[in-house]
């Protein structure tokens, strides 16, 4: 009997310690991996459930999963199965995440869009037009949340810009759900083919890759690999899908809505009432090429912009929020992130000192000709305001051309023509920029990239261009760039963005990841050092300079750490305001800073960061300490609490700046819920509130309910309240 026993326990440990031989021996395939889809005979019965659902019984899952993180090159300690199927019209996934531990399963958000980084999660890329460089993405976690961006360049514009990069506010029409088991969790994703841009051939091949993060190990895994330097958005060496039989495009959607504002209070303590109508078109012109139509587009649904301090003398960046603007603004996008946007969208409707101009409507022709030809055309009208801004009517035009390793060439002209009524006179109230850009790849890690631009303003001649050239080599242990940008004195992008005005500029980084095998729990030390500087355009003043000296120290835990010290120059010719009462005078200011920066787990229901930068500053010392609290209550709710104190010691005066925020939201379910933006600046004693109650139908319609308030306690009058209703309805018309 012993015996027996001993051989029956034998037999599971045999076979345990093979399946482990074989991990450990396992190595990545050297080739993007391939899978087909299958046509199912019938739709899945969208709850999460895949393997009690028989519409997906007989299908062979895409399997074997690589991790980038934490363990490079290793097979994922958790399988992951993905079921790919298609109906007439309708592409759909089904995830099995196994896990041996499901009650360490980490959820940390509900919301729409809300980051996959910190949960276990799901997402794919669809290389719809296998041109290896643009896609669409599509993530969720075990609470069933919808989560969708696309892909612009393989992400080369970060996620900082107008939407250009990766872009997370494209949202389109798909549904997922998702459960969690006693083998791990599986969701169901079903995304009608009508939500995406594809070329015209009956059955097609994608590209296509699956992410899955196990959050509790830091670990990330990929089927198709992926070196540590690259995320999903490295299309180029994604994997293929084949045998799918996709359907001609025929896609029309109208999105009307109704609005209802009451505004009260205010420095006028003007009471107000008005009701708007208004709608959006989507038409699917060829499968890849899309017109989008807006009347009377109103945007009272999107959060309220973040209180941000001027404690410079340069331009401070907003990004953009507005849906309309957002989607395919990748398409659009041309310049360096928050230095020179060549089209930035938010000169249509936003005043510079925050207020919104009427939009009458707008037209935009946006996608593929073709499998590599990118184009878009933008014709928008604001509306006149009196003392504020004349009616504008904006023109953009963009065309792309696609070429092979990852490399590309384009033009972009951005056109604004005034009706004169405001401060000009009526023939001169224009503006244009003409622009050529590059990229250029170079192997698998590197890249050359740049533009050169024009300007044609009315009595502006001469000195009006700017160009940029960066390159770049990107590997799996070395981040490395050199880059030059001018900026000419009369360049004057009125529908663009510049942070500053008439320079030259020098940038360079050496970045370096170290992974070393045992060293006190330690998973990643990223030691950089970098450098900027910028001269004035006219006569080579040294205006700035930033020496970066850094290293990042990242545990296994999820604990980091940044130990830095910064070297910085600032030449001031002329005299400026920086605090009331505090003014920096002209000089050469030589100084050295530290720059901390600590972060505990962000997965974890409570964390913690602080940033402080403490050093010299315009003659003076500057202190800066910026924590911010996160707290959770599993996934329903989540809330963020953040403060930037800045205290000057200047020759000028002593002054100190802060700036709160506090945001919370309650997520009822993943399409329903509450959220609540408080932010207050001292320097202006000013308490924003915003309150934003969502039940979303499909991407971002719905029904919105919002207050906002404005508290100006240095202002005569009551508090400025807004009260909105917005309703708005997606139909599927063809």
């Amino acid at each position: 009997m012993l015996k027996n026993k001993l051989t029956s326990l034998a037999k599971p440990l045999a076979v345990m310690m093979l399946g482990a031989n074989l991990s450990l021996a396992a190595t990545a395939p050297t080739q993007p991996p391939v899978t087909t889809a299958a046509r199912l005979q019938t739709a899945p019965n969208l709850d999460g459930d895949v393997l009690g659902d028989s519409a997906w019984s007989g299908l062979t899952p895409a399997t074997g999963f690589w991790q980038t993180k934490p363990d490079e090159g290793r097979p994922a300690t958790q399988k992951t199965e993905v079921f790919i199927g298609f109906t007439d019209d309708t592409l759909y996934f089904g995830i099995v995440c196994h896990d041996d531990d499901p009650d360490a399963i980490i959820i940390s958000d509900s919301r729409r869009d809300s980051s996959l980084r910190d949960t276990d999660s799901f997402q794919v890329v669809l290389d719809s037009f296998k041109d290896r460089q643009n896609g669409f993405v599509f993530g969720t976690n075990p609470a069933g949340i919808e989560y969708d961006g696309q892909i612009v360049a393989e992400g080369s514009g970060g996620r900082s810009t107008s939407g250009g990069g990766f872009n997370l506010n494209w949202d389109t029409t798909w549904t997922v759900r998702a459960q969690v088991s006693d083998f791990g969790w599986s969701a169901e994703m079903a995304i009608p083919f009508k939500s995406l841009r594809y070329g015209s051939e009956s059955v097609q091949s994608w590209g296509i890759n699956f992410q899955r993060n196990i959050r509790r190990n830091n670990e990330v895994a990929f089927w198709s690999p992926l070196p540590r330097q690259y995320s999903i958005s490295r299309i180029s060496q994604a994997g293929t899908i084949e045998g799918l039989a996709t359907p001609s495009q025929r896609n029309l959607k109208l999105t009307p809505y109704a609005l209802a504002q009451r505004t009260t209070g205010g420095p006028s303590d003007d009471n107000h009432t008005k009701e708007e109508v208004g709608f959006d078109i989507k038409y699917s012109i060829t499968p890849g090429l899309t017109l989008d139509a807006t009347y009377n587009t109103d945007f009272a649904q999107v959060e309220a912009d973040e209180l941000q301090v001027n404690l410079d003398r340069f331009s401070l960046f907003l990004r953009e929020k507005r849906p309309f603007f957002l989607e395919n603004a990748g398409q659009f996008t041309v310049g360096n992130p928050r230095e020179i946007e060549l089209f930035f969208s938010r000169r249509i409707g936003i005043g510079s000192g925050g207020e919104q101009t009427p939009i009458d409507g707008g037209l935009r022709l946006s996608g593929k000709l073709g499998d590599r030809t990118n184009v878009g055309l933008l014709q928008m009208r604001s509306e006149a305001i009196d003392g504020v801004a004349p009616r504008n009517d904006y023109t953009v035009a963009r065309v792309n051309q696609e070429l092979a390793n990852r490399s590309s060439i384009g033009f972009l002209v951005v056109n604004r023509d005034g009706d004169g009524s405001h401060l000009v006179a009526n023939d001169d109230d224009h503006n244009t920029t003409y622009a050529f850009d590059g990229r250029w790849g170079i192997g698998e890690t590197g890249t050359i990239s740049g533009f050169v631009a024009k300007t044609d303003t009315p009595n502006l001649s001469g000195d009006d261009h700017a160009f940029n050239l960066e390159g770049r080599y990107r590997s799996e242990r070395w981040n490395n760039s050199l880059a030059y940008t001018e900026v000419a004195e009369n360049f004057n992008p009125e529908v663009g963005f510049l942070s500053r005005q008439a320079y030259r500029k020098i940038s360079a980084r050496v970045f370096r990841r170290i992974r070393p095998d045992n060293l006190l729990g330690l998973h990643e030390i990223r030691p950089h050092i970098s450098y900027t500087s910028h001269w004035r355009y006219d006569d080579g003043f040294h205006e700035s300079m930033l020496v970066h000296v850094d290293s990042h120290w990242e545990w296994e835990t999820g604990f980091e750490v940044h130990t830095g010290v910064n070297f910085t120059h600032e030449g001031i010719t002329d005299p400026f305001e920086i605090a009331e009462g505090v003014t920096v005078q002209p000089g050469k200011y030589d100084h050295e800073e530290l720059q901390l920066v600590a972060r505990t787990d962000q997965s974890a229901p409570l964390s913690f960061e602080l940033q402080t930068r403490i050093g010299g500053r315009f003659g003076g010392d500057r202190i800066t300490l910026e924590p911010e609290v996160k707290y959770r209550i599993g996934e329903k709710f989540t809330s963020e609490l953040t403060w930037s104190y800045n205290h000057f010691e200047l020759p000028g005066g002593d002054f100190t700046v802060n700036v709160g925020k506090l945001r919370a939201t309650y997520s009822f379910t993943p399409s329903i819920s509450i959220q609540a933006l408080v932010q207050y600046d001292d320097r202006s004693d000013v308490v924003a509130t915003n309150l934003r109650f969502a039940w979303l139908q499909s991407a971002s319609a719905g029904l919105y309910l919002v207050y906002n308030e404005i508290d100006d306690r240095d202002a005569i009058g009551k508090p400025q309240r807004e009260f909105i209703l917005k309703y708005s309805r997606i139909f599927d018309l063809l």
